[in-house]
């Protein structure tokens, strides 16, 4: 097995800031966290901001005149800032605080067809064309399969390689002058695959299409640039990034955001309201219905600080590292399929498998119950691509910026256990 060099992080300073990592489970376990694909954990940092919020300085937003109210509004607002600096969006108006990344496609795929746009870029119907992959989260796919079905327009899709790589060869053929938009994930959930974001938005900006990205398995591991990446829009959530849950973000282009419709009715989101019409508040409030997450929000804040500290540079070169000695580990791993890059080139940390005669729910069970590892087993809502490579199910492993290569030999003795059980 490959000999890594020491890694650029401190791991063991990091997992001191993660009070979880150190609990001990029944039976004196220690916790082996490979689950962050799925939620990560979460620093003392973002929990002692939350908290101190909510024993301090808590009022509603944009609202109250008292001092409780001007403090809450200004750590909101200093939280969107703080995302927009992040993620290098050119401006903090293009920062749409959601409750997740499904909520923030689904606000994208709402402004399509939707009788009170007036902008020709959503208009859909009949003859119009949506393109995704099939290495989607069902959050990247049921939302326009909703618009397909309400407006008439068809629903393509990527194919994906043996390999796990999306399949361009047909690229021409699938985005065409009836593509309205094409929307795909940044780096897949299950395959770890980084898609070749430059060569398909070419394509769509020759076709005339928008491209949005759901960057849920991106912006917590590497470094984002949404001007570099050129998208109309990026969707990501709080609580895979060390955040909390509850709250996510849309990033659009700031005259697309103007242009469409809103997609919540309510209080905060209106300029003026009469009882036969209303006029909207400007973007990004016109999005952001209601009291917002305020606290999800300034522990958001809280986790951009944590790890922009931390440096996502070094975030994602000890995940490279990582996953190098993770794919080697578990390619040595007698019988063992692999569903995804064989190799770490354009890839994540997540780590899906299957071990012959041996369903992920049992090999899931057993590294809980006999190793305390917390890995993640099912389609993890992303059935088209399992079904694409015949299995109903994988084992997932993933990793973030606290886990170690003791962790993966840990998982992999494990695996050995699971084996030996199941003869």
């Amino acid at each position: 097995m490959t000999t890594l060099a020491t890694s650029v992080l401190d791991v063991e300073r990091i997992r001191t800031d993660f009070p979880i990592l150190s609990r001990e489970l029944p039976g004196g376990r220690p916790l082996i966290y490979l689950d962050s694909g799925n939620s990560s954990q979460k620093p003392l940092q973002v929990i002692d901001a939350m908290r101190d919020h909510l024993a301090h300085h808590y009022g509603n937003v944009g609202r109250a005149l008292h001092v409780l109210g001007s403090e809450s509004t200004e750590a909101y607002e200093g939280a969107r800032d703080k995302v927009a600096a992040f993620i290098g969006a050119p401006s903090r108006d293009e920062v749409v605080f959601t409750k997740n990344a499904s909520e923030a496609l689904n606000l994208v795929a709402y402004a399509f067809g939707n009788p009170a746009g007036e902008d020709d870029r959503f208009r859909m119907g009949p003859g119009d064309e949506i393109v995704i992959s099939e290495m989607e989260h069902h959050s990247n796919i049921v939302p326009w399969q909703l618009l397909a079905r309400r407006t008439g327009a068809t629903l393509r899709w990527f194919p994906v390689t043996d390999e796990g790589r999306l399949d361009l060869s047909g690229i021409d053929d699938l985005i065409t002058e009836r593509t309205k938009i094409v929307s795909i994930a940044h780096q897949s959930n299950v395959l770890g695959t980084v898609n070749p974001v430059a060569e398909v938005l070419a394509r769509a900006r020759q076709a005339g299409a928008l491209m949005m990205l759901d960057a849920s398995q991106s912006v917590p591991h590497r470094v984002t640039d949404v001007a570099a990446l050129g998208v109309d829009f990026v969707a990501f959530t709080g609580h895979k990034m060390v955040g909390p849950s509850g709250i996510g973000v849309l990033w659009g282009r700031r005259e697309l955001l103007e242009a469409m419709p809103p997609f919540l009715g309510g209080g905060e989101m209106i300029e003026a309201v009469w009882m036969d019409h209303s006029t909207y508040a400007p973007v990004p409030h016109k999005f952001e219905a209601g009291t917002p997450p305020i606290v999800e929000a300034v522990g958001l804040g809280a986790a951009v600080d944590y790890l922009t500290s931390v440096g996502m540079d070094e975030i994602q070169r000890h995940e490279h590292d990582l996953t190098v000695y993770g794919l080697e580990a578990l390619q040595e791993f007698p019988g063992l399929r692999m569903i995804g890059p064989s190799t770490a080139d354009d890839r994540g940390g997540t780590l899906s498998f299957t071990i012959p005669g041996v369903h992920p729910h049992d090999v899931g069970q057993i590294l809980d119950d006999r190793f305390g590892i917390a890995v993640r087993v099912g389609h993890h809502c992303a059935r088209p691509l399992h079904l694409r490579f015949g299995i109903p199910a994988t084992t997932r492993a993933s990793i973030y910026l606290y886990n170690t290569t003791e962790e993966i030999d840990a998982l992999v003795r494990g695996l050995h256990h699971v084996q030996k059980v199941f003869g």
